[in-house]
């Protein structure tokens, strides 16, 4: 009893109390900058801004302007500005250094004259030359600097840098879709499909490294799927295969973080992009921002429509006593269409140099339908035909999503030491209704029963909250505390109804659900990292309570889970995690690691409702389902030499209650239920099971080699041996096997020192392989595909660009699985989209000079400082 009091205050935190300590978080950063002097700001000033200077003191930080990332040794110069005995003004350089690895710079005795300018130049990089007003009574924080790539030719040779398409770390991979071709004009699973290491299904589920990682947008949970996001908004994609304490327990299978465009260029600029493709596909969209002074604007707007026809197919030889009984045959096509709009806005206020407050509002909203026939054959065991059926059905489905962003960030005068505070907002609604009609036929063609027919409809609606606090506080060169507080609650409510049609009145089926839940994670982290000469390393402890309360409204059924479920289990809670990172030389370094996850079941794996979409292979969830917990070591070894880099991962995963898929023939009383649901007698039952345990060892190798300025390749292989030891209902469903993965991307450019046609132009060829992979109880089987893509840039300063690209060339993506059992063999292949061309045009445009507000200049300069 005093646990179940215990347990219940955990979770009893309300929203109020959540916005209460949010506000109270946000008053003391603001508390924090008040007592503050004019530190760093997140963007540099305008170019013909006079910063005044009240001490012979100057400090400033260099970063890059497409990236944001911190960049070291680049030239930092002072020159002042002295009068002689003549009446002339001279300039003279009188202090420079090399930006440190953090990217500050400062200076300090610096002598008194009228002015200065600080001159910032790198290599590959423009030059930035600031004026300076100089005083006498305080210092100057020039704030983030940024620098950008330049492109400029000399003598007939072009000098060009960007940011290359994969950049590998020890701890996250980091990918850019500006230089995803392939995806231009699609989706984020568009963008997914590219990536090493991770997966896409038929139904567009992720998988990392055969799991299901968990998916951020900007760093916070979202509501929304991945075709949902276009993938012309998004600026890269980060995968943290083993996350740190830092990072939610829930990420058993890593975490795949979306960060969108942001822009804070001075003044106004943009893109806009169009596209048309085949089958129907429409795209476009356009990106503004707008940065003056303390303010930053930013709004984005996308449309994006695809369809086309699928193919599925599924053989099943039913079994008794080993023997085989009858055989049953499903052809299907489906005919999809998706239509979905997305508006994006918000602002950055720089409220002083150290302290940021930025809000963001998202809204997407889409339609969907689904029109597919089905051709059925029923065979006896010698083959022949005893009947067949003829399936229709039609399905429409919309949505609305919308995401609310506040973060507030305050930079302290100590270099690193950071504190911040978000809050964020998903929520949305839905809507679905469906019919089907499944006829069915002797082989005479007379009818064998009464049609069945079945409409469904349903509605739904979801609310998430997420509120944060990190801070960071460096304790030298090499020593950082990192510590932080998080809660999330996710709240779902749903219901659908099912009906069977028969001589012109509807029954209630019992497929129908009324269901609501709770989802509440509340969780703390601290993490410890140091270093010594060239071996560092970083301790970390999470803990994490959770509860998920589920509810059939209509029966008052309950089911879901907590976790500690009980003193004794307090040890559950915790996810401690350890890094351990060696120099070897300059380009050289090993880690390993070990951290500890969580996976959650979802509510659909918990809910006990039933979908009858394919008649043939129904879905229901399993709410006796508990949280999986992995242990998971990985050793990484990066390797830069003169044309590229290496990464060779070795990991080891022990996921221990594994969320395991498990199928049966439906049962005698089942069906007897669902009788006039137009669903197959030979039914199979999908649901889930925990496993004893999966075990899986991996190696994953990487590539990045650049054979010229014009070609470079980017190879990964990811082999894997996995063991699945499950059992249910007294059945020994261990399994075992090998299976091994391969991307290669190709890129190609043409310079612009070429004459014909083709300058200035460049072509990506992606391909993938996906070996079989063993289950509990078969097998998925192998699947490829080949993507291409080309283009062009145009217009002065390549402000214009064209892209054509093929998804699928050879139309051969396909998913697959095998189920082999005492009571069923079974073999099936579904498409979810087919082969796409698409064309696709994009401008970009800007005025550095632009001015929202009319203001005069001596004004302007007294508040940009």
């Amino acid at each position: 009893m005093v646990m179940a009091k215990f347990e219940k205050n955990c979770f009893s935190l309300n929203l109020k109390m959540m916005m209460k300590l949010f506000l109270l978080s946000t008053l003391c950063l603001f508390s924090f900058h008040l007592n503050a002097q004019v530190e760093r700001e997140d963007v540099p000033p305008p170019a013909n801004t006079l910063i005044k200077l009240h001490d012979r003191q100057v400090t400033g930080k260099v970063v890059d302007g497409s990236t944001g990332t911190a960049l070291e040794a680049v030239s930092v110069q002072v020159y002042a500005t002295f009068t002689d005995s003549s009446g002339r003004s001279r300039d003279s350089l009188v202090a420079g250094m090399f930006t440190r690895r953090n990217g500050d710079f400062s200076f300090t005795g610096l002598p008194r004259t009228d002015s200065m300018r600080v001159v910032v130049s790198g290599i590959g990089y423009g030059q930035r030359s600031i004026p300076v007003q100089v005083k006498d009574e305080a210092g100057v924080d020039l704030g983030n600097i940024s620098i950008e790539p330049e492109s400029r030719e000399l003598a007939n040779v072009v000098i060009s840098t960007s940011r290359t398409a994969l950049q590998m770390g020890i701890d996250r991979k980091v990918f850019s879709v500006e230089q995803n071709l392939t995806a231009t004009g699609g989706t984020a699973l568009d963008v997914m499909r590219n990536i090493p290491s991770v997966t896409v299904d038929v139904e567009g589920n992720v998988q990392l490294r055969n799991a299901q990682p968990q998916i951020f947008v900007d760093g916070r949970p979202t509501i929304l799927t991945l075709d949902q996001i276009p993938a012309d908004q998004i600026d890269r994609v980060e995968l943290i295969t083993n996350p740190s304490a830092k990072f939610d327990a829930a990420s058993s299978g890593g975490i795949i973080n979306v960060v969108m465009k942001r822009n804070r260029r001075l003044g106004l600029n943009g893109v806009v992009t169009a596209g048309v493709g085949h089958p129907g596909i429409y795209n476009g969209n356009l990106t503004l921002n707008v940065r003056q002074g303390k303010l930053n604007f930013f709004a984005s707007g996308a449309y994006n429509r695809s369809g086309g026809r699928a193919k599925g197919e599924t053989f099943r030889q039913n079994k008794s006593g080993g023997i085989i009984d009858n055989y049953f045959n499903q052809y299907s096509w489906t005919e999809s269409r998706r239509r979905f709009n997305s508006v994006r806005f918000g602002l950055d206020f720089f409220a002083t140099g150290r302290t940021t407050l930025s809000a963001t509002q998202n809204i997407v909203g889409g339609r969907f339908s689904n029109d597919e026939d089905q051709d059925q054959e029923y065979l006896d065991a010698g083959r022949q035909q005893e009947r067949y059926g003829i399936r229709h059905a039609e399905g429409r489905n919309g949505f609305k999503r919308y995401n609310t962003q506040l973060t507030l960030t305050h930079r302290f005068a100590e270099q690193g030491k950071e504190l911040s505070a978000s809050a964020n907002y998903n929520y949305g609604n839905g809507n679905e209704s469906s019919s089907i009609i499944n006829s069915f036929f002797l082989p005479d063609g007379s009818p064998f029963s009464d049609p069945a027919r079945v409409r469904n409809q349903g509605s739904n609606n979801n609310d998430q909250y997420t509120f944060q606090v990190d801070f960071t506080d460096p304790a030298g060169e090499d020593s950082k505390l990192e510590a932080g507080l998080r809660s999330f609650t996710n709240k779902q409510q749903s219901l659908f109804s099912s009906f069977s049609l028969e001589n012109g009145s509807e029954t209630l089926l019992p497929l129908g659900n009324n269901y609501a839940y709770s989802e509440n994670i509340h969780a703390a982290y601290v993490s410890w990292s140091d270093a010594l000469k060239s071996f560092s390393y970083q301790a970390g402890l999470r803990a994490e309570v959770s509860r998920f309360e589920g509810e059939l409204i209509d029966s008052a059924k309950t089911f879901g889970y907590s976790y500690p479920r009980n003193m004794k289990r307090f040890f559950d809670a915790l996810f401690p995690s350890l890094f351990l990172s060696k120099k070897l030389g300059e380009n050289a370094e090993v880690q390993l690691n070990y951290t500890r996850r969580i996976r959650r079941p979802n509510f659909w794996q918990l809910s006990p409702f039933i979908d009858i979409n394919d008649p043939v292979n129904l879905r229901r969830g399993n709410p006796e389902l508990q949280p999986e917990f992995t242990n998971s070591f990985e050793f990484n070894y990066s390797q830069d030499y003169e044309k590229g880099n290496f990464l060779g991962v070795v990991y080891y995963r022990n996921n221990r209650g594994d969320i395991t898929r498990y199928s049966d023939t439906i049962s005698a009383s089942l069906y007897a239920q669902l009788n006039n649901a137009a669903v197959d007698p030979n039914a199979i039952l999908n649901t889930f099971i925990n496993a004893r345990s999966t075990n899986s060892l991996g190696l994953e190798l990487t590539l990045q080699h650049k054979f010229s300025d014009r070609f470079d390749i980017v190879p990964t292989v990811d082999m894997e041996y996995e063991k699945v030891n499950a059992d249910a209902g007294g059945l020994n469903l261990t399994n075992s096997g090998f299976n091994w993965e391969g991307k290669l991307t190709l890129n190609y450019k043409i310079p612009d020192t070429e004459t014909h046609l083709l300058k200035s132009s460049g072509f990506q060829l992606m391909g993938e392989y996906e070996s079989r992979e063993v289950t509990a109880q078969g097998r998925n089987a192998p699947q490829y595909r080949v993507d291409f893509a080309f283009r062009k840039d145009f217009l002065k300063d390549k402000r214009a660009s064209l892209t054509f690209n093929i998804n699928d060339v050879f139309n051969t993506h396909r998913f697959g699985n095998i189920f082999d059992t005492e009571t069923f063999y079974q073999e099936s292949y579904r498409r979810r989209n087919v082969r796409t061309v698409r064309l696709t045009l994009s401008y970009k445009f800007g005025k550095d000079e632009f001015s929202l507000f009319r203001r005069n200049d001596d004004r302007s300069n007294g508040e940009d400082d």
